[in-house]
């Protein structure tokens, strides 16, 4: 995933003396046009840190003072507060929950609406192994099925640069150890110490650069009106604040239709039951339905 930018001003009671976090806040906000706002202050303040044991500075003084005379370490600060890592099939648990219950769930239910489409989202999907997952399962599931499964997986990131990487779909053999060696031969070709997504897992899903906190829209333009079946938000919650968090669920519950499903990461499960609108719909995975 990558994080969302905003636009406003950061708190300073993180923990570092007075006007430190505004300080460095400033400074990026100026010379890199990236503003600090949203983001959860104990990450904020962990990131400053380890900058500053890697520059062997003593405190944020000194290291405010470099920012400022050092282009190379405030791109690295910067670059330190983007969170891109991921996995194809990274929770084994809410994986199998998609496999066995929820994707049949679904198709089932699509077919006795007149064989609407599954609508899904991939919110913050970094260079795309979760959305690609959740395609190749629905793709096998209609394998199984000997009958296709309508369906549209919509993947979207605030980074350009991580959406270029998903829709080139190139990963090196360490990226895809979490991936059956049975899928690999189907939906990936080798080329050299990498592996190429296929064309056909490839035309299963829409990449696109979207900001969630973005106030134009609630959902990815391409997908028009939102009225998804499942969100798949993982690990993205838990770099924000808690009222930009909250935001963002409230969000996520609107693009929902009802009884619509949402996946996050498990450090992010009380976040989600404390929004009073999501349950739990598998104790104890990270995933939840939308109940109002």
């Amino acid at each position: 995933m990558s994080l969302a930018r905003s636009h406003s001003s950061i708190p300073t009671d993180t923990g570092w003396p007075d006007g430190s976090i505004a300080g460095v806040a400033a400074l990026v906000r100026e010379r890199a046009g990236r503003d600090l706002v949203a983001l959860d202050r104990t990450f904020i303040q962990r990131c400053l840190e380890r900058r500053c044991l890697a520059t062997g500075l003593v405190g944020p003084e000194e290291y405010q003072d470099r920012l400022a005379t050092d282009p190379a370490e405030l791109a690295l600060l910067v670059a330190s507060l983007d969170v891109h890592h991921t996995e194809f099939f990274r929770d084994p648990l809410l994986h199998a929950l998609l496999e066995e219950r929820v994707l049949p769930g679904l198709a089932l239910r699509k077919d006795t609406e007149g064989g609407s489409e599954i609508r899904i989202w991939s919110a913050g999907c970094a260079a795309g192994q979760e959305a690609y997952s959740v395609a190749a399962t629905l793709l096998e599931i209609a394998d199984a099925w000997r009958r296709p499964i309508r369906f549209r997986i919509f993947a979207t990131d605030a980074s350009e640069e991580q959406v270029a990487l998903a829709r080139a779909g190139r990963y090196t053999d360490a990226s895809v150890r979490n991936v059956r060696l049975r899928q690999l031969r189907r939906w990936f070709k080798p080329d050299g110490a990498s592996w190429v997504v296929g064309d056909g897992l490839r035309s299963a899903v829409d990449f696109s650069v979207h900001d969630l906190l973005d106030t134009a829209s609630s959902s990815p333009p391409a997908s028009i009106y939102g009225g998804f079946d499942l969100v798949l938000c993982c690990n993205v919650l838990y770099y924000y604040r808690p009222d930009v968090q909250l935001r963002i669920l409230e969000r996520l519950q609107a693009c929902l239709r009802p009884d619509g499903f949402l996946a996050t990461g498990d450090a992010e499960r009380d976040v989600v039951l404390s929004s009073s609108v999501f349950q739990s719909a598998a104790l104890p995975s990270s995933l939840f339905v939308r109940w109002r």
